[in-house]
Parts: structure tokens; C-alpha cells; sequence
């Protein structure tokens, strides 16, 4: 392993310059960025969501775009629609935000179904049908969208079919005491988020991105790890105050972002604790909770890790 660890590096020293603290959900959105999978970002206003994405776009070489969901936000504003060229008296494709390599989705709850169900066709297609016809989207495309944990009205529930197909779904937290100050130091000594260009960003070497995405189809999984993962979802599905549990997609998930996990430790191999580093990222969103176990104050984190508990870690 040399492109995986050296990627990570790069990026956490680079970003170090803008984003203070948040070091786990930097790495988790690196590892997306390395499955090729999409984000689900959980969290209230104003703890560098948005920042974090920017950042990595820039490090990453890739394109970045914007959208806010809004309940009147339809879905040819996403994906784009057919306008008439009075000139020439043809339509041409005025292409939406998703004709890019990183989107990110302000308050996806807040996007109407009929919006959601377009993203959806982009998220596990990379393509979308506009008036009949395909349209290819970037090999990289992937999706970091974003939800308020504390506000409910006006918004849209993701359906499970949906939140299936985010690779990861990640809780992010206040900063910690120690970097809320060093924040207000950076912002009285001149820094500001929304002039990333003055940063003096590096991004990574041309291609050192696609390399990584390459390694991690070298890392190899023992057999026993395979019924490891296997028996963690099953135990899901049978779990007494859940009412769906994990499907063999997550499975599948699971495996790939334990060996992006064991990559960055510069590891060709995955071992139990990589699956257990995983777990709760990958499956929180793929859980329901029984309506008794949510008015108990039982938490998807609180089961996942009752049920890795539960589960044989192989010798």
C-alpha cells in the first residue's frame, strides 16, 4: 500500500489549513471519495459540512457543485432540461448541478419525492434520462448530501430505497472546546471560508486518486472475514427492536469500506477491528428501529454495537 496512505496524508495536512478538528469525518469522506460511494451528513448549521466538501474537492481535482433543497425544487432544476435555441429551432441540454464530480445536496429532506426519486437514478446509474434519452455522468460523480438531525417540518423523509444506496452516513458533531477556540483565532487572524484561494491548497499529484481507487481492489479479505461481515447483517434482520435490517448491499458496503480502512493503515489484508471501525458508519441509515425501541431512546449506534457484541469476531 503506498497511493491509499499517501492520499490520506496529503489531504489531512492540506485540509488541516482550513477545516479545525472534524479528523474522522474528513477521513470517512475520503474513504467514500475511494469506494465510490456517496455521503449522508447529519448535523445542524454551521460545524464546516459544506467546508469540508469544498476542501476536498479542491485537493482532489475534481468539479464541484452546489445545490439547496428547497419543497419547490423540481427535478429538471437537478438534472437539467432540453431548451429551444430560437436560432437554430433545436433543443439543446442546458445541463443541471449533477454534471459534476462532487454534489452537494443542502437539506436533501427538503427536496420533494418526485426530486428525490431523479437523484436516485444519478446516485446508482451515473446517468440520467432527460426527455427519453441517457446522459452519462463523471466517473467520480458522487453525491455528499446533508440533513438537520433537529428540524422536521417542511421536509421529506428519505425513503429506505434511497438512503440504501449512501455508502456512509455520518454523524457530525460540535467541535471539540480545544478547536472552537483555535477557530476563532483562525477567524480573527484572517481566515475566511468562503476565499478558499487565499488558502494556498495543494491538491494532490495528477491520477494519485484513480491509483488509490486501484489499490483497494488489492486488499484481500480471509474467508472467515466473509461470514464475519455476513453474520453481522443477518444478526440485523433478526434483532428484537429492529424492524428492517441490513441488506446484502450493506454487506457489500461493509467489506469495501473495511478495506479502504485497512489501505489507509497501510495494510493489504483487513482484520476484524477494520470491520468494526466500519460498522456503524456504513449501517446506522440501513436500520430502522422498532416504535417502542425509538420511545425507550434506543439508538441505531447503541444496537450496532450491541450486535458486533453479539457476533463471533474469528480468530
Amino acid at each position: 500500500m503506498k497511493a491509499v496512505p499517501e492520499l490520506v496524508q496529503h489531504i489531512r495536512d492540506e485540509m488541516g489549513k482550513v477545516v479545525v478538528g472534524q479528523d474522522e469525518i474528513r477521513d470517512q469522506c475520503v474513504i467514500a471519495l475511494l469506494c465510490r460511494g456517496h455521503v449522508l451528513l447529519e448535523g445542524v448549521p454551521g460545524i464546516a459540512k459544506t467546508l469540508i466538501v469544498k476542501t476536498l474537492s479542491r485537493l482532489m481535482r475534481l468539479n464541484f457543485q452546489r445545490v439547496q433543497g428547497t419543497s419547490d425544487l423540481m427535478p429538471a432544476d437537478i438534472v437539467g432540461t432540453n431548451i429551444l435555441n430560437m436560432a437554430t429551432s433545436s433543443f439543446q441540454l442546458h445541463q443541471g448541478p449533477v454534471f459534476t464530480d462532487l454534489l452537494l445536496v443542502d437539506e436533501v429532506n427538503r427536496m420533494p419525492p418526485r426530486t428525490q426519486a431523479a437523484l436516485l437514478e444519478c446516485m446508482e446509474e451515473h446517468q440520467v434520462t432527460i426527455d427519453g434519452r441517457g446522459y452519462r455522468l463523471s466517473p467520480v460523480f458522487t453525491v455528499f448530501a446533508t440533513q438537520n438531525p433537529v428540524e422536521f417540518e417542511g421536509t421529506y423523509p428519505l425513503p429506505e430505497a434511497q438512503i440504501d444506496r449512501f455508502l456512509l452516513k455520518l454523524q457530525v458533531p460540535y467541535p471539540g472546546l480545544q478547536d472552537e477556540v483555535r477557530l476563532l483565532v483562525n477567524v480573527q487572524n484572517g481566515f475566511e471560508s468562503r476565499e478558499l484561494d487565499k488558502m494556498d491548497l495543494k491538491p494532490i499529484d495528477a491520477g494519485l486518486l484513480e491509483q488509490a481507487q486501484q489499490e483497494l481492489k488489492s486488499v484481500t479479505v480471509e474467508e472467515a472475514l466473509f461470514s464475519y461481515i455476513v453474520q453481522i447483517a443477518r444478526r440485523t434482520r433478526e434483532w428484537p427492536s429492529l424492524s428492517l435490517g441490513a441488506s446484502p448491499r450493506a454487506a457489500v458496503s461493509l467489506m469495501a469500506v473495511s478495506k479502504a480502512v485497512a489501505a489507509i493503515d497501510g495494510r493489504d489484508y483487513v482484520i476484524p477491528d477494520d470491520v468494526k471501525a466500519s460498522a456503524r458508519p456504513v449501517l446506522r441509515h440501513r436500520i430502522v428501529m422498532k416504535p417502542e425501541a425509538d420511545l425507550e431512546g434506543i439508538t441505531p449506534d447503541q444496537v450496532l454495537e450491541d450486535v458486533l457484541r453479539a457476533v463471533e469476531v474469528p480468530k
